[in-house]
């Protein structure tokens, strides 16, 4: 490809992580190299339209007025993001990290970093994801599934979530960075738990809440992924959530305090996660590690990790020796070795 690779940073969305996706952006504007890269911002609002020209970013934190970006519908932005080399989605959540734009830049024919359609999609549902694990013998603690719909039938709960003890944590299917998810330590708390949950998605996830450390791994690649150093969360609350995560409140551990042997377990399964999504580009699989038992439980996928300061992906790899700039150069390069190896079609030799 002669002269600089057009990469195309999209950010900002309609979930309830948009704030997120602006706080990752920024980084990865800033980490993409200028000499090998013209980087083009494109914001999305919360209303789902596209901002191109201008400064996007600066628009949507309200650092600059509406005339310095010109506001497009999904269908008119089409035609500037075909314009582009190679699309690096900084989208969390639904709308972004769920298999919607990467469903967008299919029909566009552009390259994207990270997993396509199915990866991204299987990656977005937890009830879903969990099924995918299971298939493929990787290890999980107990839960169950609700619908919305069903939260006003209690006899019908009662019975969903037998065999599970407090406590509990309640999470929407669809969402994350650990928004509208809660522990539940009572039956007292629950129903509050599951209605704020319900805010989110209309699928309900309800999990058996152990006694464990939080530990995570970051996976890079296409066909022959590689797990990073495993690090550790040092959780400022009850859990991880929302608020730990992009506070600084909470510490990081990395590479985390843990035996050989648990560490090359938990890469391994990061790995074997990875493949069984059908991921593709990066992803940063979150485990437990119970206290008691030393057992090792698979929690979940992120196929578009956060990039902000406090993450957990970037450092990792930085960590395990690929600093910020080389990781957004190789998310670029394994976007674009994945689209020519699938356009050379099935007799191509895979891709790193």
């Amino acid at each position: 490809m002669a002269g600089r690779i057009r990469v195309a940073v999209v950010f900002g969305g309609q979930s309830a992580e948009h704030s997120v996706s602006l706080q990752s952006a920024r980084f990865v504007l800033e980490a993409l190299d200028p000499a090998r890269f013209e980087v083009v911002p494109i914001g999305i609002t919360g209303e789902g339209r596209f901002l191109v020209g201008g400064d996007p970013l600066a628009r949507l934190t309200g650092g600059a007025p509406q005339s310095t970006s010109t506001e497009l519908a999904p269908a008119a932005a089409a035609e500037r993001v075909a314009g582009v080399d190679v699309v690096f989605p900084v989208l969390h959540g639904p709308h972004g990290e769920d298999g919607t734009l990467q469903g967008f830049l299919e029909l566009a024919g552009v390259p994207y970093v990270g997993a396509g359609v199915l990866g991204s999609a299987v990656g977005m549902d937890k009830a879903v994801m969990k099924m995918v694990f299971a298939q493929a013998g990787l290890p999980l603690v107990p839960w169950r599934l609700l619908l919305r719909s069903e939260l006003a039938d209690q006899e019908l709960v009662e019975g969903r979530l037998s065999g599970l003890s407090y406590p509990l944590f309640v999470k929407p299917a669809n969402m994350g960075s650990s928004v509208g998810i809660s522990r539940v330590s009572s039956a007292g708390e629950r129903a509050a738990a599951l209605a704020d949950a319900a805010r989110y998605d209309r699928r309900i996830v309800v999990e058996q809440g152990v006694d464990a450390r939080e530990l995570e791994c970051g996976v890079l690649g296409n066909e022959r992924p590689q797990a990073s150093v495993v690090g550790e969360v040092l959780a400022s609350g009850e859990f991880y959530d929302f608020q730990a995560k992009y506070d600084g409140s909470s510490g990081l551990k990395i590479p985390a305090e843990i035996d050989a042997a648990v560490a090359r377990e938990i890469r391994a399964h990061a790995v074997q996660a990875f493949q069984a999504v059908d991921a593709a580009g990066m992803a940063r699989v979150d485990f437990f590690l119970d206290r008691a038992s030393g057992r090792v439980y698979l929690n979940e996928i992120n196929t578009i990790p956060g990039f902000t300061r406090f993450s957990m992906f970037p450092l990792l790899w930085q960590a395990s020796g690929v600093d910020f700039p080389e990781l957004c150069t190789r998310l670029v390069d394994l976007a674009l070795a994945r689209h020519a190896e699938r356009n050379r079609g099935a007799g191509a030799e895979p891709v790193a």
